[in-house]
């Protein structure tokens, strides 16, 4: 089986193994942050690289074939016509805003388009909270464990509180935070590889929610089925031997 066709089998449910679809990391590079053991992408995975992921395999999404993607409302409520690429129904602001409307076997498959996996509970919270480069960066202490991603407060982030973003920020645009990552608080949650029946894990919050979904112990179980305009994703890498 060629490594697209193996792709699309793990899209449809028909395989569970990703052997074969190249999950050694490359050498971390401006996009990458190498912690121990693994590299993380330091940015959420963005419309323009779903975008990619999508053509390159012939992927449809379920929120593209299945009528739109979900939003809060009266209860989870469909809208027509959004997707990763038109997250609110129009063409977005940015290609470089997280792409959204991924369910968690999307989520899987780019990862391992893009040599990776989703990350486990363990590792997102290592890298979301303990930062782990050497000296002083950013204001930030080695081997200190902070409550938030961005550090003893959620100052910076995409929450639904006072800031410059209105719905979904571009990649780069908040603070950098623990470790030098972007957004794992807020902005969009991200699928872990967690799972819990045919629920899957998420982290982080998201632009709608305040700076409490940013903690640690704030993590969500949705259905890996599920999709909305505030779940995303991002990859780690495992480290070359």
């Amino acid at each position: 089986m060629t490594r697209i066709a193996t792709i699309r089998a793990v899209l449809s449910g028909a395989a569970l193994a990703l052997a074969g679809l190249g999950t050694h990391a490359q050498a971390p590079g401006p996009d990458r942050v190498a912690l121990n053991g693994f590299a993380i992408d330091r940015h959420e995975v963005t419309i323009f690289q779903f975008t990619e992921f999508a053509r390159a395999t012939g992927l449809t999404t379920a929120a593209e074939r299945e009528g739109g993607g979900h939003v809060w409302g009266q209860g989870w409520e469909r809208r027509a016509g959004w997707s990763f690429r038109r997250p609110f129904g129009a063409a977005a602001d940015s290609t470089q805003w997280p792409a959204v409307h991924v369910s968690w076997n999307e989520a899987r498959a780019y990862c391992a388009w893009a040599g990776g996996r989703l990350p486990t509970r363990a590792e997102w919270t290592s890298a979301a909270y303990t930062e782990q480069r050497g000296g002083a960066q950013a204001g930030f202490t080695r081997g200190r464990t902070y409550p938030y991603p961005t550090g003893d407060t959620a100052s910076g982030a995409n929450t639904n509180g006072t800031d410059r973003w209105p719905r979904l920020a571009a990649a780069g645009t908040t603070r950098p935070g623990v470790n030098g990552l972007y957004d794992m608080g807020a902005n969009a949650w991200e699928w872990l590889a967690d799972r819990r029946g045919e629920d899957a894990l998420t982290a982080g919050g998201s632009w709608w929610y305040g700076e409490d979904q940013m903690r640690a112990e704030s993590m969500q179980w949705k259905p890996a089925s599920f999709y909305a305009v505030y779940v995303g994703l991002r990859c780690v890498y495992d480290a070359q031997r």
